[in-house]
């Protein structure tokens, strides 16, 4: 692989879930089958509004995930129906869990292209969260491992999470470019700490992940509608017109 030593970084970080590949899509699907099968006690708002508390409840013990979402679901069914679910209902949650595990991994449009051509000028770098186990997989049956240098798995996105990753791999934080579909976890701390983002808004993002527009408008970042337009981006940031 050859670096071009005009780049304005040495390293190109992006997120994977709805970043490169449809995620929340899933975790909604399975969403809307816990509210089905749980369609005779709450109606199908409140399930998906009390699964959320769970979910949020729960990250601090089972981080991120299909694992954890899928212990939030059961969690949230035993105390919607007053622990009156049965056996084989519980059973069927654990496959909702099941199917999104063994999901077909779907690219966001333009991703691939974007991200080959990338991957011949630039070092590019995965920074996700989630369950290691999962995300490998994703990687696996993305088609696109070969493009990432490194790949790095954590538990939280915070400034001091990527200010360790930097310093793991000596890289100054204005050399640094981080892509994703969150203002909270890819944006706003690597803002914190002197790198730089662009945001790629995805119309199913977690609403864990959102942010005050009041928040957002603290920061400056860079904001593209379509994966398609980063080179261009890198490509003017790296050879800004005099």
């Amino acid at each position: 692989m050859s670096h071009k030593q005009e780049s304005a970084f040495d390293i190109i970080a992006f997120d994977a879930d709805d970043t490169l590949w449809h995620n929340e899509i899933y975790y909604k699907q399975a969403e809307e089958k816990l509210a089905e099968l749980l369609a005779d006690y709450h109606p199908a708002e409140f399930v998906v509004q009390e699964l959320f508390k769970t979910e949020t409840r729960n990250t601090a013990a089972y981080g991120y995930g299909i694992k954890s979402f899928t212990l939030s679901m059961i969690e949230t069914a035993i105390a919607l129906t007053e622990e009156k679910i049965t056996t084989e209902e519980i059973c069927e949650i654990i496959g909702f869990g099941r199917e999104m595990i063994s999901a077909d991994v779907e690219l966001i449009p333009n991703v691939r292209e974007t991200i080959q051509a990338l991957s011949a000028s630039h070092m590019l770098m995965i920074i996700t969260k989630g369950d290691l186990l999962d995300q490998e997989r994703k990687v696996v049956k993305s088609g696109l491992g070969d493009c990432f240098k490194h790949i790095e798995v954590v538990s939280e996105k915070t400034s001091d999470i990527y200010k360790a990753l930097l310093s793991k791999y000596e890289i100054a934080p204005e050399r640094f470019l981080m892509v994703g579909n969150s203002l909270k976890s890819d944006v706003l701390p690597i803002v914190a700490i002197g790198g730089a983002a662009v945001y790629i808004p995805n119309g199913t993002t977690w609403a864990h992940e959102t942010v005050s527009d009041e928040e957002a408008q603290k920061n400056y970042y860079h904001e593209l509608e379509d994966i398609g337009q980063l080179p261009e981006l890198i490509k003017n940031l790296s050879n800004p017109k005099e």
